[in-house]
């Protein structure tokens, strides 16, 4: 009555009171949806963009974890890595992911662009960040564990693996807020997954049918729906929009210009971290044959600075092909300090048996064995093999290692042989000074090293086994002999077949008693 008669004394028109009446509501109620739509999206000062390419190995493992690295040095505060991946190794898959879910300086994102995947491990990996956003079409999921059965046929994992498996991508799914129940059938294709409602609340989610088993006939959930791609028995694999759809993605983008638009960033703000020429090195020299060439190379340079001891060309190359091949390792993710430190004591066990105690005994052997067992453990991220893929990787790797050593076998008895003969090499032994003249009472002279002078076809007795190398007598003269490569035991006579510089070859004499 009121307002009816203030309009009657005002004589204000009554279509322009509810005009502007209208107007005040349009401006206030949408006031919030409108300021949401047109706000800016949020500026990231720095974004880099990883491109995460191929199967998962520990050297894509390594690579991920070196980018990742240099983002933080960068101060970056987006990191986006973009994935086509079929999946790959377990271990590594899962170490990828954890290490996405626990970056607190940036916010993380896995795009999978169009005619691009992310399956089985890449999959996994891609939970770890904050966000996941699709092409439409691209495909997701299929992270069943797969093992190697009889007949080298894969085969689904038992449910033990995949009992694992689910507890750990539970836990990736559950730390960024997507639904762990269809995660879990990502995982155990034997799983089923319902959209359920609760009674009470009103509240819907995803359960599996285990879960929804457990509540019993009294619980609160009811089912309202079947997520058809978890059906059970099939392997969960969805699209980009399913994937958004039931809540596994953020997001979709037709391309990277509409991923840039959604988090408000150009390319003045992307650094793009390529592979460089340390990733390319690093890819070759974990070939086998490029490691098979390092160990040969890096053996006979060995074997050449202990036929010539001294810090010369043999003991460059030597540290040179094994520093390379273990930087390899190291930044391919397969070796650590242990490898280093058992290489170097199988250096200096085989120094010992050349220099100390002549003769090829237990230091000589412990020291094989020692470089052989680092070498194998830095070409491999376990120790002992648990599946047949590990015990086929060991036993390609030990193939690699017996080949080299025969190889430098082959190369040492040439070299052994005609050593003060290349044009090179007798520049890196030390030649004898020629022998003093002997004194009143006839002795021999003694030449640069202390040794008595020897000649080619001096005769004596063998004082050690020589196997190949030992103590000799010749006459009241003692010396440090090696045969070129047989076996002759203490007592045989013997003469000097070969002098190098002060490696003295001898050869039994045939037919003593």
């Amino acid at each position: 009555m009121f307002a009816r008669d203030f309009l009657l004394r005002s004589r204000i028109p009554a279509r322009w009171v509810i005009g502007l009446l209208l107007a005040a509501i349009w401006l206030s109620g949408p006031a919030t949806v409108r300021a949401g739509e047109d706000a800016p999206k949020k500026k990231y000062s720095l974004a880099v963009l990883i491109r995460f390419e191929g199967p998962i190995t520990p050297l894509l493992e390594h690579f991920v974890y070196r980018k990742l690295d240099i983002a933080q040095q960068r101060k970056a505060d987006l990191v986006i890595v973009e994935i086509n991946s079929p999946g790959g190794l377990l271990n590594e898959s899962l170490a990828i992911a954890d290490r996405l879910r626990q970056i607190d300086w940036a916010r993380t994102v896995a795009y999978i662009p169009e005619y691009q995947e992310a399956i089985s491990g890449a999959a996994i990996a891609a939970l770890g960040c904050d966000d996941i956003i699709m092409h439409p079409d691209s495909l997701f999921g299929d992270a069943a564990p797969i093992i190697e059965g009889k007949n080298s046929q894969f085969e689904h994992a038992p449910e033990k693996i995949r009992r694992y498996l689910v507890e750990r991508v539970r836990i990736l799914a559950e730390d960024k807020g997507r639904p762990a129940a269809l995660v879990e059938t990502m995982v155990d294709y034997e799983r089923e997954v319902y959209r359920v409602r609760n009674r009470n609340t009103g509240e819907e989610k995803f359960m599996t049918d285990r879960e929804f088993e457990a509540q019993g006939d009294a619980g609160p959930w009811e089912k309202i729906g079947e997520v058809v791609e978890a059906a059970g028995g099939d392997v969960f694999t969805v699209s980009g929009t399913r994937a958004v759809e039931l809540g596994l993605a953020e997001g979709t983008a037709a391309d990277f210009d509409e991923l840039k638009q959604r988090y408000g960033i150009s390319d003045e703000d992307i650094i793009i971290l390529k592979r460089t020429g340390i990733d390319t090195a690093v890819s070759i020299l974990n070939a086998p044959l490029v490691t098979g060439l390092l160990f040969v190379v890096g053996l006979i340079a060995l074997y050449i600075e202990f036929s010539a001891p001294g810090i010369g060309l043999g003991g460059l190359i030597a540290v040179l092909c094994f520093s390379i091949f273990f930087w390899s390792r190291f930044l391919g993710g397969t070796a650590d300090l242990l490898d280093v430190i058992l290489f170097v004591s199988g250096i200096m066990f085989l120094a010992v048996e050349i220099f100390v105690l002549p003769g090829f005994g237990i230091a000589g052997l412990t020291g094989l064995i020692l470089l052989a067992a680092s070498l194998v453990m830095a070409s491999h991220t376990f120790i002992v093999p648990h599946t047949p893929r590990e015990l086929s990787e060991l036993t390609y790797t030990l193939l690699v290692v017996f080949l080299s050593g025969g190889a430098f076998v082959v190369a040492a008895m040439v070299l052994g042989k005609h050593f003060g003969s290349f044009p090179l090499f007798n520049r890196l032994a030390l030649q004898p000074p020629a022998p003093e003249r002997g004194g009143e009472d006839g002795s021999e002279g003694i030449d640069a090293s202390g040794r008595p002078n020897l000649r080619v076809g001096d005769c004596g007795v063998a004082e050690s086994v020589l196997r190949p190398a030992g103590k000799a007598r010749f006459g009241d003269r003692y010396a440090d002999v090696v045969t070129e490569g047989e076996f002759i035991i203490k007592g045989r006579p013997i003469k000097i077949a070969e002098i190098h510089g002060n490696r003295v070859v001898v050869e039994e004499i045939e037919g003593t008693g």
